[in-house]
């Protein structure tokens, strides 16, 4: 890893982008990383675009801004890539993570030029095959952990496992399919 990497979350309000990007803070900083997880607010609801931020360094963080030119881009929702111009300012050093379906070459004619790495996640089938509902977070959570090289497998499990059991202390029947989730999406992610 880089001194220091910064990602740009695309997606819907209620898909958990933002969670998502809380998570890899609380995850990264228990690694003994200095890391920030933001969303930018504005007139959020249940399906409007929303954007999360996440800055994750071995040094300490100066920067207070949202994040203009990242390294890595996830796309949550892929019907953004008709709407949101997803690759402004992203780095052809590092790249992008879009939950779809489709195969990646007809993704990259949506993202106008970009010439850098493009991953492809099918999170929807994933997180229904192991949650039995549309919960596309925790799948690309550990896509994009995966594609930056953060952290290892193993450690990023245990991290995931001991956050989960904290955030769902009261709902711990879903720790088991979002634990399944994660082990699927990091070994699938393209």
């Amino acid at each position: 890893m880089k001194d220091t990497i910064e990602i740009r979350w695309h997606g819907r309000g209620g898909q958990g982008a933002k969670t998502a990007a809380l998570l890899l803070a609380d995850v990264a900083f228990n690694k003994g990383l200095y890391v920030q997880g933001f969303p930018e607010y504005g007139p959020e609801r249940m399906g409007a675009p929303i954007t999360a931020y996440n800055r994750l360094s071995h040094k300490e963080i100066r920067a207070h801004s949202n994040i203009y030119n990242p390294d890595y881009v996830v796309v949550v929702d892929e019907t953004l890539l008709h709407t949101v111009d997803v690759t402004k300012g992203l780095s052809e050093q590092g790249g992008i993570l879009i939950n779809t379906d489709k195969p990646k070459e007809e993704i990259v004619s949506l993202l106008k030029g970009y010439k850098g790495n493009v991953y492809v996640l099918d999170a929807r089938r994933i997180s229904i095959e192991a949650l039995g509902r549309y919960f596309p977070n925790s799948p690309m959570l550990a896509g994009i952990v995966k594609i930056t090289g953060i952290m290892d497998k193993d450690e990023f499990l245990s991290q995931m496992e001991a956050s989960y059991q904290h955030k769902f202390a009261k709902k711990p029947e879903v720790i088991k399919g979002n634990m399944q989730a994660l082990e699927i999406a990091f070994t699938e992610v393209e």
